[in-house]
């Protein structure tokens, strides 16, 4: 800066600036138009699609500087910034900043970003009797609410949405084209004067009255509520009252799943202690279930029973927050649903399958254009991991360089979700749930065209699937395309490399079932991969399931088929002496007993020889009450016995169930038992890896799969590893349950494909 003659000339500068991230539908061009005009500056900024956001400033170099700062710190709370890119130009002496058309003549292409909760400027909005919001539960704006599950089709602008049913009022038009307004071009506005409506109903009939009061009142009284919201219809009841629930579970044929919750800070208190990493995350915009310890004593037992945790989540949308704020207590908020069916979300569906489910409905009559399950998160040793990655993440994509050529992966059979790689970045579906119900068959086929189309990208030839010969998503894959079959827990254990960025990885895969390439169930794995070569380096025992997929639902079978190898009494296992006559015939001849390496097997068959659990109900139910179980307790040093068959480590889980039989002999609490149990079998396979990757010169030692969630096996594998001095690895980005399984399957098909260049 010089001054002559009493003048003071300050220098400018212009600088051109390419903004890429997710930086679509997130409100921040006129974020950009705010801080330009606080500023002082001139210019424009427009969309670039795909490519981004491009902007040009100029003005006084110190506000140009100022300017970049609050770029990054001060951006929309959905905006990420992936990229950016700063250039010097000539100054033009501009007087004015503009928000220009977008390239592509839409309100903008390239990513739409997730589903958020409610801002908390708009629920002052909703709170404040002066704003003309005040009371409306499908507030929202630039910074909030849904974004994935209205859109139908890119560039997105209201008439591609659900809100194109919803003609905007003169108010809420003159919000939408200031570009000082935060709700400047924010296509799901909406105001009790145009936009979607609450109803009450019972009996079919709509109920005279305020909705969200009688909703409350019903649930004061008791009764089960179908609830519908963003991505699809919950049920409700109160969280605290047991008739309630319980009653809710004899309805839906739930006799155990444990039910998540909805409800304020306040009331989280009284059933948990959230460390302050969960609490950010219970916070956050994403606003996903936490799985966090239970405090006992407040919620009603049937809630979680048998487990010593509970899932919650904060409320995340308008009609949440109003229908909490006077409630006294907390809610059962889980998904309405028929297991492995997916969520209804049209209304004449909802009163018509759910009549006989619930004593009333609140619904709305905006349409949902794609299902979206909630989020489920568990805090774990490395930090949070996912049970199930859909609101709040879908469909933010996954960075990863796989090569240029687009891929599909279909995943599995049970938690299926698919991949889409495309450009560097693999999008990752919403949960689709079961794909041996047909009705869930057709949402996987409907929600990859939903993809697609947002995407505008062709379906891919080459189709990533499992390797289990009669699975429906591998039978899709060969309909569709080239399929690629990738081995259950091989994909597993590649997907855990790509989320880290690593080329070469010993992987300890914990899960229920996979098929092996010898046609055998594996479940218990470590597996040497490097660039998408692998070898089975070790796995435990294989054994006996006696009835095959009979023994995961009785999982006193199993447990008969550990006792009567390790040479116990096998009456132990707690089955009725008429079944267990016909489980031990069947493991003597060899007749419908498939022999398995399953870790969920064996956790299966502890948890019913302690009487933990003796007929499995969900998936996961007796592993998850052993965890419970063995949270009470502490593990005793027991020998790990490991054997080397034909170059092949083996974890002789007969020689560990027979330790176990002896603490028990010899006096120890079950809780104890159960936590021995857990940590034998994690400290046993965690050896072996630690093993393989020395000899191998690998760095990096990972746990995967469905078990891999347990929070006390994931630790002691993490002990194990770097006691060694190894690289202990653990997924963030993606479930390591099959949930995960077509991300992997993406990664190592890209691998064996020969389109990765390294």
């Amino acid at each position: 800066m010089r001054t002559t003659a009493g003048y003071t000339f300050r220098p400018m500068r212009r600088l051109h600036i390419h903004v890429e991230g997710t930086v679509q539908g997130v409100g921040f061009r006129p974020f950009v138009y705010r801080i330009a005009v606080h500023h002082g500056l001139s210019g424009y900024v427009r969309n670039l699609g795909e490519a981004g956001v491009e902007i040009e400033v100029e003005g006084e170099a110190a506000a140009v500087e100022s300017f970049l700062s609050a770029l990054t710190q001060e951006k929309p709370p959905l905006a990420e910034i992936t990229g950016l890119r700063v250039s010097e130009l000539r100054p033009l002496g501009e007087k004015e900043f503009r928000i220009l058309p977008s390239r592509d003549g839409g309100e903008g292409a390239g990513l739409i970003p997730p589903d958020t909760a409610t801002c908390d400027r708009c629920l002052r909005d909703m709170e404040d009797p002066r704003s003309r919001f005040y009371g409306y539960w499908a507030t929202s704006c630039t910074d909030c609410g849904p974004r994935f599950t209205v859109v139908e089709a890119l560039p997105y602008d209201r008439p591609r949405t659900a809100f194109r049913d919803f003609p905007m009022c003169p108010d809420c038009e003159r919000d939408y084209k200031d570009p000082l307004d935060r709700r400047y071009h924010a296509q799901t506005i909406a105001c009790p004067v145009c936009g979607p409506r609450l109803v009450f109903l019972r009996g079919g009939q709509e109920v005279r009255g305020e909705p969200l009061a009688l909703a409350q009142e019903a649930l004061r009284a008791g009764e089960i509520l179908a609830i519908k919201g963003l991505g699809g219809t919950h049920l409700a009841c109160d969280a605290t009252r047991e008739e309630a629930v319980a009653e809710l579970r004899r309805r839906l044929r739930r006799p155990g799943q444990p039910f998540a919750l909805m409800a304020r800070e306040d009331q989280i208190e009284l059933f948990s202690e959230p460390s302050p990493e969960e609490w950010k995350l219970l916070r956050s915009p994403r606003r996903p279930i936490l799985v966090l310890r239970q405090k006992p004593g407040y919620l009603a037992p049937s809630v979680a029973p048998g487990l010593h945790t509970v899932g919650a989540m904060l409320p995340y949308s308008g009609l949440h927050h109003l229908l909490l704020r006077d409630l006294p207590f907390p809610l059962v908020m889980t998904s309405a649903n028929f297991p492995g069916r997916p969520m209804l979300i049209e209304n004449s569906r909802i009163l018509g399958e759910l009549a006989g489910v619930v004593d009333a409905f609140l619904l709305h009559d905006r349409r949902i254009v794609a299902r979206c399950d909630d989020s489920v998160v568990r805090w774990g040793p490395a930090g949070p991991v996912f049970l199930r990655r859909s609101r709040g993440w879908v469909p933010e994509p996954i960075s990863l360089n796989l090569g240029p050529a687009p891929l599909l992966a279909l995943g599995g059979d049970l938690n299926v979700t698919f991949a889409l790689y495309a450009s560097g970045k693999v999008f990752l579906s919403q949960h689709i749930g079961n794909t041996e119900e047909l009705e869930t068959l057709e949402f996987l086929r409907q929600a990859l065209a939903h993809f697609l189309r947002l995407l505008g990208l062709d379906r891919p030839t080459t189709i990533a699937c499992d390797l289990h010969p009669v699975f429906p998503t591998r039978k899709l894959a060969e309909e569709l395309g080239e399929a690629v079959p990738v081995q259950h827990h091989v994909a597993h254990v590649a997907g855990l490399a790509g989320e880290h960025g690593v080329e070469e990885l010993v992987g300890i895969a914990v899960d229920g079932y996979g098929y092996g390439l010898d046609g055998t169930a594996w479940g218990g794995e470590v597996i040497l991969w490097q660039r998408g070569e692998f070898q089975r380096a070790g796995h435990l025992r294989p054994v006996p399931m006696p009835g095959g997929d009979l023994a995961t639902f009785r999982p006193g079978r199993m447990a008969a088929s550990f006792l009567s190898l390790a040479g116990l009494p096998p009456e132990e296992a707690g089955l009725p002496p008429e079944e267990l006559r016909l489980v031990l015939a069947q493991i003597e001849k060899k007749l419908n007993a498939p022999v398995t390496t399953s870790a969920g097997r064996f956790l299966d068959a502890v948890a019913a020889w302690l009487g933990v659990c003796q007929e499995r109900t969900y998936e996961g139910e007796p592993a998850m009450k052993l965890e419970a179980c063995a949270a009470q307790g502490h593990p005793i040093p027991i020998g790990l016995p490991v054997v080397q068959r034909d170059g092949v480590f083996v974890v002789e889980t007969t020689e560990i169930f027979r330790e176990l039989w002896r603490l028990r002999e010899e006096g120890a609490k079950r809780e104890d038992i159960a936590a021995t149990a857990q940590d034998a079998l994690a400290r046993a396979l965690a050896r072996i890896a630690v093993s393989i990757a020395k000899e191998a010169g690998v760095e990096a030692v990972g746990l995967t799969g469905g078990a891999a969630v347990n929070f006390a096996l994931a630790q002691a594998v993490k002990e194990e590893v770097e006691k060694a001095g190894l690289q202990f690895l653990a997924h963030s980005k993606v479930p390591p349950g099959d949930g995960g399984l077509a991300f992997g399957q993406v990664v190592h098909a890209a691998w064996t494909l020969g389109l990765v260049k390294h």
